[in-house]
C-alpha cells in the first residue's frame, strides 16, 4: 500500500479534473441552498416537445407548435404551481394527474421512445434528481429548480427497480450537493460498473455500519458529471483520506471504493495515480480472498443481494484491470492469472429486484456448447468472457507483433464469442429496447481486441495518426499495396465501434473506457482517410469520423482523457487534410480518375475537415 498522506500523494487533483461549461442558471451551493432566481411558481402546462425546447405552449391537444411540425403532442402532469384546471378549457385526455399510475405497456412498447408506457412506476428513491437536466451535453442547467424536480425521465430501467417511465413524484425538500452527487453516481456511473448495492439498500446499510469511505468515493465520481465548484476537490480529498486511513478495514467495501476512485482518476488523465490504486486494490482483493467462491457466502450475512454484490465486485475489478491494461498498454492484466472460482453475476433486473438465482460459474460458461444443456447466462457473464479473450491475447508470445498462427488462434476466440451469442445478446439492447450497458461493454471489448490484434499485421499505414497518444503509445504499422485480411478486420471493427455511438442514451453514461476505444477506432479511420488513392466509401468514412469526434466532444465535458483525444484527432485530421491538398495540387495525382471521382474526392475531404473544425471549435475546454 502506498505510504504518505493522501494529500501528498494526490496533491492538487481537484484542480486537474476538467470543469464543465457554465450553465444558464445557477447551481446550488455545497450547503444545498438554491438561488432565489428560480422561475415563478405558476406556469402553464406544456407538452413535452415545447417543454423540452423551452418554448411557450398553448396547452391545446395537439398544441399549435406540434400541429405545425407534425409531431406527437404528449402531456404529463406537473405540480409546479398547479392551481386547478384552466377556465373554459376542454379536458385533455393526455394529461395525467399526480395520483395516477402509469398505464401498462403494450407488447410492442419501447420505453426508449419518449411517451411510451411501461408496466411499473419508478420508485421515489431518485425522485429529486433530474437526469434529463443534468446531462453535460445539454445547455440546460444540471439540476432544475425545486419545482421541476418531480418530473423524471429515467434512462436506466434498473435503477432501484426503475422502469424507464416518465413519472411524477411527491414534492420533496431541495437536495444538498452531496446527495445529488450520489444520485448522479447512480444515474451515470453505476450502469457501467454496477458492483455496489442499489442506492436504497446501500444507504440503509450505511446507517448500520461505517461506509463513509465508499460514499465519499461515490460522491466524488458523481460530482464529475455536473458543476459543483470547489466541493469536487473536497470530495476527492475526503475519499482519499478515508480510503488510505491507517485504521481502514480491508474488506469488499474498501475494494469497491478504490475501484471507483481509480476509474475516475484514469478518465481524468491521472493514469499513474490510478495505477497506484489499482496495484493496491489488487493486493487487497487477493489478501481478503475476494476471488474465492466462499467469500460471498461468508461475507454476505445470508443476504442474497449482498452476496451478489461481492461477486460483482470481483468481476468488475477483473474487467477494469483488463481494460486498463488493454487501452493503455502499461500494465499486464495481473488478475487474469489468478485462478478465481467466483460465481458469475446475474442479470441487472434480478439484482435490483432481489430475485437472485443460483449463480453459475466459468466452467458452466465454457462447457455450454458441449454440455447439451440450455442455459441463460447474464450480460455481465458475456462481459467477463469478452475481457478474458483480451487476457488471452495479451499472453501471446511477442504480443506486440504476434505471428499469423497466434493471431488466428485469438481471432477464433473473438469470432466464436460473437457467433455463439444468443439472439437476445447480439446487440446492446434488451428485450424492452433499452440499453444493456454490460453487453455494450462486451461488444466494445470484442471490437477493441480485434483492432489491437490485427493492427500490427495490417497494411493500413498508422503513421498519419502517430500523434494520437491520449490513451496509448503509437504503434507503427507499415503500409501495403492492398487491403489484406487483417486490414479488413480492423476497418470492420472500427466501423462497428462508431455505430455504438448511435444508441439513444447520454454518451456520458457509458464507461469512460469507451473514450479509448473510440480513439482506437479514430486512428483506423484517419489512417484510411490518409491513403493516397481514391476511397470509394469516403462519405461513409466521413460520417464515422464525425460520429467519433462528436462522441469524444460530449465525453470531454466529463473526462479530460476524451478532451485530450479529441484535440489530438483534430490535429491529425488537419495534418492529413494539408497533405492530401498538397498531393491533389499535382496533376499526376489524378491520372486514371474520372472528373466525377475527382470532384467527389475533393468535396469529401473539404466536408470532413469542415465538420471536424466546426465540431471541435465548439468543444468545451479541457
Amino acid at each position: 500500500m502506498s505510504n504518505g498522506s493522501p494529500t501528498e500523494l494526490f496533491n492538487g487533483l481537484g484542480s486537474e479534473i476538467p470543469n464543465q461549461p457554465p450553465h444558464s442558471t445557477p447551481v446550488p451551493s455545497v450547503s444545498g441552498a438554491v438561488d432565489s432566481r428560480s422561475p415563478p411558481n405558476t406556469v402553464q402546462a406544456a407538452c413535452l416537445a415545447c417543454r423540452g425546447k423551452h418554448l411557450k405552449c398553448d396547452g391545446k391537444n395537439p398544441c399549435s407548435r406540434c400541429q405545425s411540425s407534425d409531431s406527437e403532442c404528449v402531456y404529463v402532469a406537473s405540480r409546479r404551481g398547479y392551481k386547478g384546471p384552466r377556465r373554459n378549457a376542454a379536458p385533455n385526455p393526455n394529461k395525467r394527474h399526480a395520483s395516477d399510475s402509469p398505464s401498462s405497456a403494450g407488447g410492442d412498447s419501447c420505453p426508449m421512445l419518449l411517451g411510451a408506457t411501461v408496466s411499473t412506476a419508478a420508485p421515489p428513491s431518485l425522485a429529486t434528481f433530474n437526469p434529463a437536466l443534468a446531462i453535460p451535453e445539454s445547455p440546460a442547467t444540471p439540476f432544475g429548480p425545486p419545482g421541476m424536480n418531480s418530473l423524471q425521465l429515467y434512462r436506466n430501467p434498473y435503477l432501484n427497480g426503475s422502469s424507464g417511465a416518465m413519472v411524477e413524484a411527491n414534492a420533496r425538500p431541495a437536495q444538498t450537493v452531496p446527495e445529488r452527487c450520489i444520485d448522479s453516481f447512480y444515474y451515470y456511473f453505476y450502469p457501467g460498473h454496477p458492483a455496489v448495492l442499489p442506492k436504497d439498500h446501500l444507504l440503509k446499510l450505511a446507517k448500520e455500519r461505517n461506509l463513509d469511505h465508499l460514499l465519499a468515493a461515490m460522491r466524488w465520481v458523481g460530482s464529475l458529471y455536473f458543476e459543483v465548484g470547489p466541493a469536487r476537490a473536497t470530495f476527492f480529498e475526503e475519499a482519499m483520506r478515508l480510503v488510505y486511513a491507517p485504521d481502514v478495514v480491508k474488506d469488499g467495501y474498501l475494494v469497491q471504493a478504490m475501484v471507483i476512485l481509480l476509474i475516475g482518476l484514469d478518465g481524468s488523465c491521472q493514469q499513474e495515480k490510478a495505477r497506484e490504486i489499482l496495484s493496491d486494490v489488487e493486493r487487497i482483493a487477493i489478501e481478503i480472498g475476494l476471488y474465492t467462491r466462499s467469500f460471498a457466502t461468508m461475507n454476505g450475512g445470508g443476504v442474497p443481494r449482498l452476496e451478489e454484490s461481492w461477486r460483482r465486485t470481483w468481476w468488475d475489478l477483473f474487467v477494469v484491470d483488463g481494460m486498463v491494461a488493454g487501452v493503455h498498454r502499461q500494465t499486464n492484466f495481473l488478475l487474469f492469472d489468478i485462478v478465481a472460482d467466483v460465481g458469475l453475476p446475474c442479470e441487472e433486473h434480478e439484482y435490483t429486484s432481489g430475485n437472485i438465482p443460483r449463480p453459475m460459474y466459468l466452467e458452466d460458461f465454457d462447457d455450454q456448447l458441449f454440455s447439451g444443456e440450455e442455459r441463460e447466462f447474464s450480460s455481465f457473464a458475456y462481459r467477463v468472457a469478452s475481457i478474458r479473450n483480451l487476457g488471452r491475447m495479451m499472453r501471446l508470445p511477442n504480443s506486440g507483433f504476434p505471428n499469423e498462427d497466434n493471431v488466428n488462434k485469438i481471432e477464433s476466440l473473438l469470432s466464436n464469442w460473437r457467433m455463439h451469442l444468443p439472439p437476445s445478446k447480439r446487440d446492446s439492447l434488451n428485450k424492452n429496447c433499452q440499453l444493456d450497458e454490460m453487453m455494450f461493454q462486451a461488444h466494445m471489448i470484442n471490437h477493441a481486441c480485434s483492432i489491437i490484434l490485427h493492427q500490427p499485421l495490417s497494411q493500413l499505414d498508422s503513421s498519419p495518426a502517430r500523434e494520437v497518444t491520449a490513451c496509448a503509445p503509437h504503434r507503427a504499422v507499415q503500409s501495403g499495396n492492398n487491403f489484406n485480411i487483417h486490414t479488413r478486420h480492423i476497418i470492420t471493427a472500427a466501423c462497428e465501434i462508431s455505430k455504438m455511438v448511435t444508441y439513444n442514451v447520454p454518451i456520458t453514461s457509458h464507461t469512460h473506457f469507451f473514450t479509448c476505444v473510440l480513439t482506437l477506432s479514430s486512428i483506423v479511420h484517419l489512417s484510411k482517410w490518409a491513403l493516397e488513392y481514391f476511397i470509394h466509401d469516403e462519405d461513409d468514412l466521413r460520417q464515422q469520423i464525425r460520429l467519433n469526434i462528436g462522441a469524444l466532444n460530449k465525453l470531454s465535458s466529463v473526462w479530460k482523457a476524451a478532451s485530450n483525444a479529441s484535440g489530438q484527432v483534430k490535429g491529425v485530421a488537419q495534418e492529413i487534410y494539408r497533405a492530401k491538398r498538397a498531393q491533389q495540387s499535382n496533376p499526376s495525382f489524378w491520372v486514371g480518375f474520372t472528373q466525377e471521382e475527382i470532384i467527389s474526392s475533393m468535396a469529401a475531404d473539404e466536408g470532413i475537415m469542415s465538420e471536424i473544425n466546426t465540431m471541435l471549435t465548439s468543444a468545451p475546454p479541457p
